[in-house]
């Protein structure tokens, strides 16, 4: 799952079952305890980067700006590349990619947030296949996700139901839906099946709750459809507009006549196979494929060189200085010299990229998103025999009715990508822990310091698989922690969308990309990219 961040932590797992009668599983030694070869990827790193930091030549062809070097800045650079534009990225952190990066715990390379994208459409699959990747697509082992809930006064776990989009059950009287939801809740939801629709539900501005609770009642939205939607965007339903983050559900829902024939209709038409897939080796290797591509095509790429503003020189007759970028300065030093361009791209998330295009146009002030919650992803790396079955497939989602687990999810990654396993070996498994819940007590983790979030993930970690995990597993552990998970996609967001898109198409040469406005994901975020990119970049 994912927010700008993740696609979707727990999802499609399997059990790895040992067959009987076979040799024990041997203990994996601890990762990363060969000092010599540590040394040496150290060496090899700080070598890339030597190479790395060497500017190449820009083309001659007309200058563009893109501001923001993740996913979407970098998709947009090659676009423009590729269409003869001489490009220069600014990053204003220090490293490209965005959510799509790595990082190393206890010796392995892992993805630092999203670790897959929907398959729902075949645009990153295509990006993937035209940067040499095409090959190493990978699938999660079958199996599906658990969900952890409360009943009456205890909590337990139990596999998703798998016919479902976004915990909304294609079969309603299916046996994990009555497990989840209990007889009543199954009864209310199988209503669905015989009320008719009515059209003023299906007008105007609505929510992915209020489709939910008004077809299938309380206890699908909550002990089914939170849990997942809470997972994937760190949001309550209620507040999601379901054009953007179920698009094409409210059309199935009237050509069908029930929300959960809509779902089974949706789930049928799409592609087969997984709902999600990875590379081998992680995602963060997109982004890597990405900047190699980029730096072959001379694209100019400046990490840690935040730009302060942007303005549009309309009345200067000079194409090549419509727009005038100035670039953040030090505290006491003397501000850089402007920078013009002809085009200028902005991808950066929604709150920084209406401050900026506000420089353009003031109008633009006025829609800037409000921030959205936080979430932080504790990485552990253990060593845990034990977990070599799979006992809860690749994860679980957390409902927040739950109160004694802090976690909204949970991704078993080791069972979840056979290559990961692989690489990790027998006994050792990777964990991640999400933190960003609905509820203040257990949201306001998220913000905890790094040694609490890792007391609380192992705790968590212990809950919802069902074993005890100590600090004496723990071969490395890693907070990575992002701000803001999708702040926009509330009710009425195409509208905004649109209203944001039409503003910027009355100023020629200036584009806006990111996942603010195409809504999260990467299937998403490439798709907007690529398409809006393809027709301005000419």
């Amino acid at each position: 799952m994912q927010s700008n961040a993740p696609e979707q932590p727990a999802s499609n797992a399997a059990a790895a079952n040992q067959e009987p009668g076979a040799a024990p599983k041997a203990k994996r030694a601890p990762v990363a305890s060969n000092a010599a070869a540590h040394a040496m990827r150290l060496l090899q790193r700080a070598r890339a980067g030597e190479h790395r930091s060497a500017e190449p030549k820009a083309p001659a062809g007309p200058r563009a700006a893109v501001i923001g070097g993740g996913i979407a800045g970098l998709v947009a650079a090659r676009e423009l590349a590729a269409s003869g534009h001489s490009v220069t990225v600014y990053e204003a952190s220090a490293q490209f990619g965005g959510c799509v990066r790595a990082h190393e715990v206890a010796g392995l390379v892992l993805d630092a947030g999203a670790e897959s994208f929907a398959t729902r459409s075949t645009a990153v699959a295509d990006l993937l296949a035209e940067l040499g990747l095409g090959d190493d697509i990978v699938t999660p082992a079958p199996g599906g996700a658990w969900l952890y809930l409360k009943r009456g006064s205890e909590s337990s776990a139990q596999p998703l139901p798998a016919t479902g989009i976004l915990g909304i059950p294609g079969d309603p009287w299916a046996e994990e839906v009555r497990s989840a939801v209990g007889r009543a809740g199954a009864l209310r939801a199988a209503a669905d099946l015989i009320t008719p629709v009515s059209k003023k539900l299906l007008e105007g501005e609505l929510s992915l709750g209020a489709l939910v609770r008004s077809r299938m009642g309380t206890a699908v939205l909550e002990n089914l459809v939170t849990p997942v939607v809470s997972g994937v965007h760190s949001a309550d339903p209620d507040t999601l507009d379901v054009d953007a983050v179920a698009p094409g559900l409210r059309a199935a829902v009237l050509k069908h006549g029930s929300l959960a024939r809509a779902v089974a209709a949706m789930r049928a038409a799409a592609p087969a196979g997984s709902a999600v897939a990875s590379i081998v080796g992680g995602m963060n290797r997109l982004t890597a494929a990405l900047l190699k591509d980029l730096r072959a095509a001379n694209v100019v790429l400046l990490p840690g060189t935040p730009v302060a503003s942007v303005h549009h020189n309309a009345e200067s007759g000079e194409p090549e200085r419509a727009f005038e970028l100035h670039l953040a300065s030090e505290a006491g030093a003397e501000p850089a010299e402007p920078v013009f361009f002809s085009r200028v791209v902005i991808a950066t998330p929604g709150e920084i990229a209406t401050d900026l295009l506000a420089g353009i146009d003031p109008g633009f002030t006025g829609h800037r998103p409000a921030p959205g919650a936080g979430i932080s992803l504790v990485t552990l790396v253990i060593d845990k025999p034990e977990l070599d079955d799979a006992p809860r497939g690749t994860g679980l989602l957390v409902a927040p009715t739950v109160d004694t687990v802090g976690a909204k999810a949970l991704t078993h990654g080791t069972a979840k990508w056979q290559w990961l396993g692989d690489e990790s070996g027998p006994g050792s498994h990777v964990l991640r822990l999400s933190y960003g819940r609905l509820n203040d007590v257990a949201g306001s983790l998220a913000n905890a310091d790094d040694e609490s979030l890792r007391a609380a993930a192992l705790l968590d970690a212990s809950t919802l698989l069902g074993l005890e995990i100590t600090a004496g597993d723990v071969l490395g552990f890693d907070v990575v922690r992002y701000a803001g998970a999708l702040p926009f996609a509330t009710t009425g967001h195409a509208a905004r969308v649109a209203a944001i898109r039409e503003r910027a198409d009355a100023t020629p040469g200036l584009e806006i990309v990111g996942a603010w406005l195409s809504g999260t994901g990467l299937a998403a975020v490439v798709a907007d990219t690529r398409r809006r990119l393809r027709v301005s970049a000419s």
